[in-house]
Parts: structure tokens; C-alpha cells; sequence
């Protein structure tokens, strides 16, 4: 994800922000024809993407996933979250990863496509994962979010029989005709892969 696009469309989500809640204790019941969200991956919160930022399908059968694209979101976690609800930013991706505890929330279900790798082959075949922080700031990429995003990559891995390797799971910067620079020269990407296969 850009830098000018995260950072343009959060001025426009925070003009808005007062009406982006309403506490669950004011809700007398599930709306009519509500479905519970049941997450991919366990222990990840279900934060969802606005509808008008991916593209609802049944993956699995019709085209498995072949990649996990890592990102680096240049904002925060809560910032990511709040560009993936606004359905006016045409972005998203499966998963965001926190720096500060490796806390994991899921915005697009494995089996639909997220908008996330300026690619549509690659977006068709691939599931993103979203890293809070910036690429030039690598105090960002903590022990525990190296942790628990590896351990996150390796499930979907395991999901969707990707191979655990290098030409599988990759930085945006590598997907063909990508402007972007994330993860960037700070990610460990030994480090990563080491984790990934011990998972």
C-alpha cells in the first residue's frame, strides 16, 4: 500500500470518524439475516474490509492461492483498518499484524480476493498480509510481530498448500509491474523464512 494513498484517505475516514462505531451494548440483537464471522485463522479478530474494497468469490475451488504477498502498511494498525473500512479507498488485504503485540485481524475472508497487490493475476492468486509500521523505521518489526506473522503465513500455507519458500511468499515490491518498495531493506527476510518453516 502507498504511503500517499494511506495517508490521503485517512483524512478523509478521520472528517468521519465519530460515526465509525456504535458500542455493541446499544445493539438489541443480530440485524435480520446477520451471519455470524467465522475467522481463517484462529485468534484473529474479524475486522472487515467495506465491501466496495475486495472481490466476494469462492477462491478455493476456482483459483488456490499461490502466494502470500507481505506488506508493510506505512501507517499504523488502527490507521490500515480504517483505510480497508472506507469503501472509497479501492484497497485492502487479508490481514493486518501489529507491531506492538503481533495481534492479528482478519478484513477479507481467505476465499475472497483483497485489493492489495496493484496486480489482478497476482490478486487473484495470492492473500496479503498488511504489517503495521513504516519501511524506513525498522523498530517497527518486532520479535513478536515477526512471531506471530510467520506463524500466520505458515497456517495459510498449510490452508492452501503454498510451498513454504522464497518464490512463494514474497514483498509487494516483487510483484511484477509494483511501485512499492515494501517490505522494504529492513525486513528480515532470513529471519522470516526461518521462522515460517519452524512454525
Amino acid at each position: 500500500m502507498s504511503q500517499s494513498t494511506l495517508f490521503s484517505s485517512r483524512r478523509g475516514i478521520l472528517a468521519g470518524a465519530a460515526l465509525a462505531a456504535v458500542p455493541s451494548g446499544l445493539l438489541t440483537g443480530p440485524r435480520a439475516g446477520a451471519r455470524p464471522q467465522v475467522v481463517d485463522h484462529p485468534g484473529a479478530a474479524w475486522r472487515p474490509a467495506s465491501r466496495g474494497n475486495y472481490t466476494p468469490c469462492n477462491r478455493p475451488r476456482a483459483h488456490p492461492p499461490r502466494y502470500v504477498i507481505i506488506h508493510v502498511a506505512q501507517t499504523t494498525y488502527s490507521g490500515t483498518l480504517s483505510v480497508f473500512r472506507n469503501p472509497g479507498n479501492k484497497v485492502s488485504a487479508h490481514y493486518v499484524v501489529r507491531s506492538s503485540d503481533g495481534r492479528v485481524a482478519q478484513c477479507v475472508r481467505e476465499s475472497d480476493i483483497a485489493w492489495h497487490a496493484g496486480n489482478w493475476r497476482y490478486n487473484t492468486r495470492s492473500i496479503g498480509i498488511e504489517h503495521e509500521g513504516w519501511v524506513d523505521r525498522p523498530g517497527y518489526f518486532t520479535d513478536v510481530m515477526y512471531e506471530r506473522s510467520a506463524r500466520l503465513t505458515a497456517a495459510i500455507c498449510r490452508r492452501h498448500g503454498i510451498p513454504r519458500n522464497r518464490a512463494h511468499i514474497i514483498g509487494h515490491h516483487e510483484v511484477p509491474g509494483s511501485d512499492h518498495t515494501d517490505p522494504g531493506r529492513h525486513w528480515d527476510w532470513k529471519r522470516y523464512l526461518r521462522l515460517v518453516k519452524s512454525a
